[in-house]
């Protein structure tokens, strides 16, 4: 037996820190795996060997550990050496470029929400399906085995309805307008959305400003029958759990593959019972989606995987060559679209784009026919729309008499002023979202940018084309640095170059 020490740590995958004598008496090194046996379950983990964190006849174990085990520091548990798990095989099969049965993807699926996979073997498997990718069936068994090794959640107040947006684009805040529009016209849709990954900021991290996204499976089902809309957080949910191990695979490589993204998306809408989905796909430079023919192709496949699981999907390939709105991180996101639904000025974009998704999916629930988008404008401009978001908002804790104006922002602000005249030629994305992200975005909810010009403004010599907004002087001077050296506007003179270049010589 062995006395349990907790190390405060955070890992993917279970751990468990041997004393190097220990690790010699039980024939185990470095990277094997060994059975940890508590009072009430068990659990299998990989081992790093030590000769100063425990002592002898001591177990380091994660919090992770501890939470799964049910043990407290001080306790006793049994540790037994164990062998890799056959899903090793699959993975270097898939590394191969082979096809996967339905029963290996299931195995491996089922040892990545058990982390029974190391987080090197994790990175193996995200590695292999980016390099070799999956086929239809292989997809279609994956996204099944995703939604079978997670919770489901049975909302009786059927049709339900979904929505998704690949991303890439900044300051993509029209779930908080899609979801009340719905909702409003009795559609149910229960919405689970993710945190900021690379973003800016994610949905989850926006709507958490005006309410509570961390939401059991229970309470979920509760306020999408009540209310008929909900906006949680997918990882406060243990819905297609392996998702969220998968992408801290993928973070650090900084690669999406295809198919999985397909996958993961679909085991998400299938675990809540959705029978209609809209897919965002947004297109343009510096968004996930480069180009109409790839937007096509996750178009196609999205809609076929839809079919082969009894979800009728409909794809929208949007323009995403600029930010949505003019608010890019958490508050200022939340601040501006509760400002489409009390029905002040904003963007022309972000009512655009949300009454133009809403439409199509009230056109497919049977609302209305072929008005879908001039109806989900009526909801927004009758106050409808914002009635529904003040039930949500309290229906998830928040207070729903919450204003615009009253969501607090960064007050170390810094204006960026362009020293040159002309239109604005082009806006970088990735350059926003960096400047925003040094600011504090995701975690500093007051954190971003608000853009004072867009595409196509004429801009004046002196002007304000920016401003960067933190909670703190210390980010506010990152952003500023990083903002100033990557320059995320470009702006133009309606004079692009003058041929010959030369000046003539003078006749006089």
């Amino acid at each position: 037996m062995y006395k349990v020490k907790k190390i405060d740590l955070c890992a993917g995958e279970f751990t468990v820190i041997l004393h190097e004598k220990d690790a010699k008496e039980l024939g185990v090194r470095n990277l094997d795996r060994v059975r940890v046996v508590g009072p009430k379950s068990s659990i299998t983990a990989i081992v790093e060997t030590t000769d100063s964190i425990v002592d002898t006849e001591e177990v380091g174990l994660l919090e992770i550990g501890f939470n799964t085990l049910e043990i407290k520091d001080g306790m006793n548990v049994d540790l037994m050496p164990t062998t890799r798990p056959e899903s090793v095989d699959f993975i270097k099969k898939k590394m191969n470029g082979q096809e996967l049965s339905q029963e290996e993807i299931r195995a491996i699926v089922k040892d990545i929400v058990d982390r029974t996979l190391s987080d090197i073997e994790l990175s193996a498997y995200v590695t292999a399906v980016y390099i070799n990718s999956m086929n239809l069936r292989e997809i279609t068994d994956l996204t099944k085995a995703m939604v079978e090794t997670g919770d489901i959640i049975e909302i009786d107040k059927k049709p339900i309805f979904d929505f998704h947006s690949i991303g890439g684009v900044p300051g993509n805040k029209v779930t908080l307008l899609v979801v009340p529009i719905l909702a409003a016209a009795g559609l149910t849709i229960p919405k689970t959305s993710s945190r900021a990954i690379s973003s800016a900021c994610g949905t989850a991290d926006i709507f958490e400003v005006l309410a509570n996204v961390t939401l059991k499976a229970s309470e979920i089902k509760r306020i999408t029958e009540s209310v008929g809309g909900v906006i949680a957080w997918g990882g406060g949910v243990n819905i297609a759990p392996a998702d969220d191990l998968i992408i801290r695979a993928e973070y650090p490589l900084a690669i999406d593959p295809y198919s999985q993204v397909i996958a993961s998306v679909v085991a998400k809408k299938k675990a809540v019972g959705a029978e209609y989905f809209l897919l965002d796909i947004p297109i343009g430079q510096g968004t996930k989606v480069p180009d109409e023919e790839l937007a096509k192709k996750y178009a196609r496949d999205f809609m076929d995987l839809g079919e082969r699981l009894d979800i009728r999907v409909e794809c929208a390939i949007t323009y995403g060559g600029q930010p949505i709105g003019r608010a890019i991180g958490c508050s200022l996101e939340a601040s501006e679209a509760m400002m489409a639904l009390e029905g002040k000025e904003v963007a022309g974009s972000l009512i655009e784009k949300a009454c133009g998704l809403a439409g199509i999916m009230l056109e497919m629930g049977g609302v209305v026919h072929g008005s879908g988008k001039e109806y989900a404008k009526k909801l927004l401009d009758n106050g409808k729309a914002l009635e529904k978001m003040k039930e949500i908002i309290q229906a998830q804790g928040g207070d729903p008499d919450i204003k615009s104006e009253g969501i607090k922002i960064g007050e170390c602000k810094f204006d960026f002023i362009t020293n040159t005249g002309g239109y604005i030629a082009e806006i970088r994305n990735k350059h926003l979202v960096k400047i925003a992200r040094a600011a504090g975005s995701p975690k500093d909810k007051g954190a971003g940018v608000i853009l004072k010009k867009k595409g196509g403004d004429k801009v004046e010599k002196g002007e304000v084309v920016f401003t960067i907004c933190a909670d703190n002087e210390r980010k506010l001077e990152n952003a500023k640095s990083i903002a100033q050296r990557l320059v995320p506007i470009n702006i133009e003179g309606m004079i692009l170059q003058k041929i010959p270049s030369y000046h003539r010589p003078s006749v006089l």
